[in-house]
């Protein structure tokens, strides 16, 4: 059976995500939103702001493994940072060279840095050398800026580098987050370098594992916006759930719904936690009648009371 691994989505799965999904799929491992690494060492708050699960084992509360993703330009402050996270004693450590997010991007951050391969592989090697052996350090990363013309090149040099595995999103930073997707990329990448690549990008149901997997020829493969979207894709995938959802998936989603709300009212203000839900079921409604229906209830509430009763009725 090939791994499967829940991607790091910023502004998306932060830990409380992370922990529903965990309980509703069985992930061989997830990686956290990016700690942003610039120029000095950060605080150990810092670490356990972005995965509180570094205080219980490194393990959501379903047992699933976390790894705490940094990102960053610098190879110095990047490897002490790691060395800082190491004492925490993660599941493991993943660079970032996969944001496309414009703000990040103009820092010097994640997709940005891929016109640069010398630069990857002065990082991975920075933070390899860092940390102890035993501890796994990924990365993360697309096909390139505009382009994939160095995509091989930055994949060659990460692995040289000391990353023991690659993830790789089968787009470019222009891309976005179109559904287009250059899963061959993947495959000419995964053909290049000698450590395990991980296939991600544009995989929202069991068919679309199934074609990701003959097409790149990676065993192993990190599903995103899909796991969110159907909380249960990891289980269809391991063949312990039909393969479409159903009726009986929205009855057992509400106690994870339930839950990721009443996780939420505690942890956000008022006024910002009824926007994190209906970001939910804004994808949860593209495989839930359900969904759509609830989605159209609460998209103009404002109250987290309001969405309280909504959630009730």
């Amino acid at each position: 059976m090939s791994r499967l691994i829940l991607a790091p989505m910023e502004g998306l799965a932060d830990d409380i995500l992370r922990g529903v999904l965990t309980r509703a799929g069985r992930y061989d491992w997830a990686v956290t939103e990016f700690v942003r690494v610039s120029g000095t060492v950060l605080p150990r708050r810092s670490f356990t702001r972005v995965s509180p699960e570094l205080m219980h084992g490194a393990r959501t509360a379903a047992g699933t493994p976390v790894r705490v993703q940094l990102m960053g330009s610098d190879p110095v402050c990047l490897a002490e940072n790691a060395a800082r996270l190491a004492e925490l004693n993660p599941a493991g450590i993943d660079l970032n060279f996969g944001c496309p997010a414009p703000l990040v991007n103009r820092h010097r951050g994640g997709a940005a840095l891929l016109d640069e391969p010398e630069l990857l592989h002065r990082i991975a090697a920075a933070v390899r050398s860092a940390v102890p052996q035993g501890l796994t350090v990924s990365a993360k990363m697309r096909l390139g800026i505009d382009d994939t013309s160095r995509a091989l090149d930055c994949a060659r040099a990460l692995a040289a580098g000391g990353a023991q595995e690659l993830a790789v999103h089968a787009r470019t930073r222009t891309d976005g987050y179109r559904p287009q997707v250059r899963w061959e990329w993947v495959a000419r990448i995964r053909e290049a370098v000698a450590v395990p690549v991980i296939a991600n990008g544009e995989v929202w149901n069991v068919a679309g594992w199934r074609a990701i997997r003959v097409a790149t020829g990676c065993d192993d493969v990190m599903l995103g916006r899909g796991a969110v979207a159907d909380p249960f894709l990891a289980e269809r995938i391991r063949g312990a759930r039909a393969e479409a959802p159903d009726a009986a998936d929205w009855q057992a989603l509400q106690p994870l719904l339930a839950d990721f709300w009443a996780q939420v009212r505690a942890k956000l203000a008022p006024r910002h936690a009824p926007g994190r839900l209906k970001q939910w079921l804004n994808l949860l409604r593209r495989n839930y009648a359900e969904a759509e229906a609830l989605y159209c209830r609460v998209r103009e509430l404002e109250r987290a009371e309001a969405l309280d009763a909504a959630l009730a009725a």
